[in-house]
């Protein structure tokens, strides 16, 4: 994999750190600008409909620059968000900061989606997608953690400030390491394709399926990882040390997943999504019935968090090979599959939370939510992933 593609994944790590560490920070925040603990909860609900709407909202209105030049700008304007947000003393002040840091965010994932996809060969777009999303799983399993720790110790404004400085590599190694036209590095020159045609790509079945089962799964991984706390802490009677551990037990797994996958994603995808699907489904089955067991729960958070980001990381490749009509909005098309499954899973479970199933509850909504995954996409499975000769066309 070429170098560049590591120095998106840099970028991503310090984003999604961002955007992980703030449920830890929630009640600093809340004491240091005298607001409570509900409004300071807003800021992460202001950041995920940030993402949702930002990433074809920004891919649109940036997708005449050059790539170089507009995955800089979102970085820059990530980190000066920070910094302002590091400074601020008001609570309105950092809640729109994290609406344009979630803009950025957004901007930024849907264009790298679509420059990685550039930078390797046509039938390589699911190990890229396993390079620029090792940045996600490794915030979880360092980054989250440690500005949560961070704040912790210093308070929640270092947090912002050592976001912003990772900002700094990351936009070196872009501007050191992207190609001034990176959509030429090994697929030659596009062919301009007006915005409206790369929008009616949405109208065909393939595209809008694999979407909307990339959102099922993403919504069922997030439905457990946000509730994961009070499973450990109440289900398995483990101390409250336990629950960052058992986060980074995920993190490891998301990480081990889109690894793995990453080398299967391009001319397996069927193989990945056909036997880790259902293996996945059954994983969701025995944490909800096995969770108060500790060995047991360790195994089994480890594994659905491999699973998930195996099966996950597969349907989103899928979305960019049936994007390809879309050179420049095919990365915010992944981005928007990523994001909706991420915000709308821990709203379906927490609305599950006073259920009979308790602290369970959240578990068994992952395990209906990839049935429903599975129950579309198995019948269908030759249409999803079709042989690679046919994907690439």
């Amino acid at each position: 994999m070429p170098l560049p593609l590591y120095m998106l994944a840099v970028a991503v790590f310090a984003m999604s750190t961002s955007e992980f560490m703030l449920a830890g920070l929630v009640p600093d925040i809340a004491d240091s600008l005298d607001v409570s603990i509900g409004s300071a909860g807003l800021l992460t609900s202001a950041f995920a409909v940030g993402m949702i709407a930002g990433a074809p909202l920004m891919a649109a209105l940036a997708r005449r620059w050059p790539a170089r030049t507009t995955l800089l700008f979102f970085v820059l304007v990530f980190a000066v968000t920070h910094i302002v947000g590091a400074l601020t003393t008001s609570f309105v002040l950092l809640l729109v900061t994290r609406v344009i840091a979630a803009l950025a965010n957004a901007g930024f994932l849907a264009v790298a989606l679509s420059t990685a996809a550039t930078l390797v060969a046509a039938d390589q777009k699911g190990r890229a997608l396993a390079v620029l999303l090792s940045g996600t799983t490794m915030a979880t399993i360092a980054g989250a953690p440690g500005g949560a720790l961070l704040g912790t110790l210093l308070g929640y404004r270092a947090t912002f400030w050592a976001i912003a400085l990772l900002c700094i590599p990351a936009a070196l190694g872009i501007a050191k390491g992207i190609p001034a036209d990176a959509s030429e590095s090994t697929q030659g020159t596009p062919a301009l394709v007006s915005l409206r045609t790369e929008i009616a790509q949405l109208a065909k079945p393939r595209l809008i399926l694999v979407i909307l089962l990339a959102a099922l799964v993403n919504a069922a991984t997030f439905a457990t990882f946000t509730f994961l706390a009070p499973i450990v802490t109440g289900t398995a009677s483990l101390g409250a040390l336990w629950v960052p551990v058992m986060l980074t037990v995920f993190g490891v797994g998301f990480f081990v997943g889109v690894t793995v996958a990453g080398r299967f994603s391009d001319q397996r995808p069927g193989i990945v999504i056909a036997v880790c699907g259902p293996v996945l489904f059954l994983g969701w089955m025995a944490l909800a019935t096995l969770a108060a067991h500790p060995v047991a729960l360790v195994f089994l958070v480890f594994m659905q968090g491999a699973l998930s980001f195996a099966v996950g990381s597969t349907l989103i490749a899928r979305v960019l090979y049936e994007a390809e009509g879309a050179p420049t909005m095919g990365g915010s098309y992944a981005t928007a599959a990523l994001n909706i499954g991420a915000a709308g899973g821990p709203v379906i479970a927490a609305a599950t939370l006073g259920a009979d199933a308790g602290d369970l509850a959240p578990v068994w909504v992952s395990s209906l939510l990839v049935a429903l995954a599975l129950a579309i996409a198995l019948p269908l499975l030759r249409v999803i992933a079709p042989h690679v000769g046919q994907a690439i066309r």
